[in-house]
């Protein structure tokens, strides 16, 4: 495919969603192209293919999921900055924590929203981006701020969440696209640093100081 053109001043600002989520994906895009400035240029359901469809279509905004099967939503971005360095991201997430948050602010993304946005919010988020502004659900923000500095790491947060409902080593390594082995080192770890005697003790240490 022949790469596509940048954006020039009055045209559509030109948007890629990565998303492994193919529902999602697809009405994200459809609903983003429903305003008159914005352009869902391209789509990808991995890390590797978000990142080489943005050399090609060289968005001005990618909006990113977390959680990939083949990555991290923010090292994702990382890659993004080094082979587009025009293009901005924001992550748009159902994992909204404050750890990961402070994590993105620190790479320098300007915009990190839950999946429970508006349309019309995240369309606004994407010109905010674009514009090089802040696009931060205030809710978050204001967890962020109370919540105090987690000592987990995001992962170890991701599978401590998926362990709150009592599930099996098996189950939450399949939810967290993990093997087995790396689940229960990041559970062991995570009980160590709350200093908690098992998985369910940790879950609600966390919890309490708003970690997951």
């Amino acid at each position: 495919m022949t790469p596509s053109t940048p954006t020039t001043p009055g045209s559509p600002l030109r948007v890629m969603l990565i998303d492994d989520e193919n529902l999602i994906r697809s009405a994200l895009a459809t609903m983003l192209s429903l305003e008159e400035d914005i352009d869902a240029v391209a789509q990808a359901s991995s890390a590797a293919e978000g990142v080489r469809a943005t050399s090609e279509h060289t968005p001005d905004v990618a909006v990113v999921d977390l959680q990939l099967p083949d990555g991290d939503g923010l090292e994702i971005c990382a890659a993004i900055a080094e082979h587009s360095p025009a293009t901005r991201c924001m992550i748009l997430t159902s994992h909204a924590r404050p750890g990961y948050l402070k994590r993105a602010l620190e790479q320098g993304i300007l915009g990190f929203l839950p999946k429970t946005t508006s349309a019309p919010q995240l369309a606004e988020a994407v010109r905010a981006v674009a514009a090089g502004r802040r696009a931060i659900d205030p809710e978050l923000a204001a967890e962020t701020i109370s919540s105090g500095d987690s000592p987990l790491t995001p992962r170890e947060s991701d599978v401590l969440e998926y362990a709150a409902d009592g599930a099996s080593i098996d189950q939450i390594a399949r939810r967290a696209h993990l093997a087995e082995g790396t689940v229960r080192n990041y559970l062991s770890n995570a009980q160590a640093k709350l200093q908690a005697s098992n998985r369910h003790e940790a879950v609600a240490i966390a919890r309490r100081h708003g970690w997951i």
